[in-house]
């Protein structure tokens, strides 16, 4: 992929996070979005500089005030919220999803699953730590309201964006 093609993208998946922040089942801590299939596939498509470039791209238009963040939120006070490390890891995820997926070129799906499962682990990793020391919760609790309710639907995330990448990185060897 060349780097215009690749900075569009970058683009695009900033844009396909900020829409997806929209989609949100709302929790007392941390609401549920479909913001971390979008991490995720970032990641695995574009690779682990692009992938972060995206999602950099998307915290910076919610830091100068467009409502990207989940439930039309927007500002440096996110940032430096209770959800803001769930928000900071997603440039991490990205970049950790991204970098496994390149070390093993031509892998099946289920490396995708696994690439992408890391990497929504430095979110949960980042967001908690953020969200115990914002809320002055304990590290146990925080894990337990910051990681528990999103596992079943992050692994039906994670399912389907390995399979959409999988299909992605065959249509582009083509």
């Amino acid at each position: 992929m060349d780097r215009v093609k690749s900075l569009v993208y970058a683009a695009l998946f900033a844009a396909l996070t900020a829409v997806s922040a929209w989609v949100v089942i709302p929790l007392p801590y941390v609401p549920i979005t479909l913001q971390t299939f979008f991490v995720m596939l970032s990641g695995a498509v574009l690779g682990p500089y692009f992938g972060a470039l995206s999602m950099i791209a998307y915290l910076i238009l919610g830091s100068v005030g467009l409502p990207v963040f989940a439930r039309g939120q927007a500002g440096l006070g996110v940032l430096v919220g209770p959800t803001g490390g769930y928000l900071i890891g997603f440039v991490l995820g990205a970049v950790v999803s991204g970098a496994i997926v390149r070390m093993r070129k031509n892998q099946g799906t289920l490396w995708y699953a696994l690439a992408m499962a890391a990497g929504a682990l430095v979110i949960y990793a980042c967001g908690v730590a953020q969200l115990s020391v914002v809320l002055h919760m304990p590290i146990d609790r925080a894990a337990i309201v910051g990681v528990l309710p999103f596992i079943p639907g992050d692994v039906l995330k994670i399912a389907a964006a390995s399979i959409v990448a999988k299909r992605l990185d065959g249509e582009a060897r083509r």
